[in-house]
């Protein structure tokens, strides 16, 4: 569902706040709710969190789910996945009031395909995290076991690999290796 009228950053946060029961996105500054996803949907994100997780361990990095993105001005997504180093999250920590919304480029920032958001994901979001200069961008669809990267270059352009098999290693993450075997395995 879509609410035609414009609101600020500080009005999407006091909805936000207001109504926990629903997962408010602000696209270009009208809410946006995100539908409900499928089950398949659900296993991926948890599987691939539960991968990343077991990989970079808690010192450098957090792995969130449904936490919020950032690209000024008026646009705030929920994407399924992301890493973010573990310094992004301390201006949050101990502030219970504030939501917490990242504003720098992430290294790795994940959405699952689903039937009520996979165009947009691609058409709207992608365009949106690259713009965000993320590093690397996936989206995974569950029903295809396929997985597309989208990873940023020196000149700031991104190429895009499609995965169908193997193993997908992020290039900003060390150590990190998602075999798609082990992450369609459900």
């Amino acid at each position: 569902m879509s609410v035609a009228q414009r609101v600020t950053e500080a009005e999407y946060e006091h909805i936000v706040w207001a109504e926990p029961d629903h997962n408010w996105e602000l696209v270009d500054g009208r809410m946006c709710e995100k539908p409900g996803m499928s089950w398949e949907h659900g296993e991926i994100l948890i599987q691939l969190g539960y991968l990343l997780r077991r990989q970079l361990g808690r010192r450098q990095f957090s792995v969130l789910g449904e936490g919020r993105v950032r690209r000024p001005p008026g646009t705030i997504f929920i994407p399924d996945v992301f890493v973010a180093p573990i310094v992004y999250g301390e201006e949050f920590r101990d502030r219970p009031g504030v939501l917490a919304i990242i504003s720098q480029p992430l290294p790795l920032v994940v959405e699952v395909w689903s039937r009520s958001t996979g165009d947009y994901d691609v058409a709207a979001k992608v365009l949106v995290y690259q713009e965000r200069g993320d590093l690397e961008i996936w989206r995974i669809h569950p029903y295809e076991r396929t997985l597309t990267a989208w990873r940023r270059q020196p000149d700031g352009t991104y190429i895009e690999t499609l995965y169908r098999d193997g193993t997908v290693t992020p290039a900003t993450l060390p150590n990190v290796a998602i075999d798609l075997a082990e992450l369609f395995d459900n």
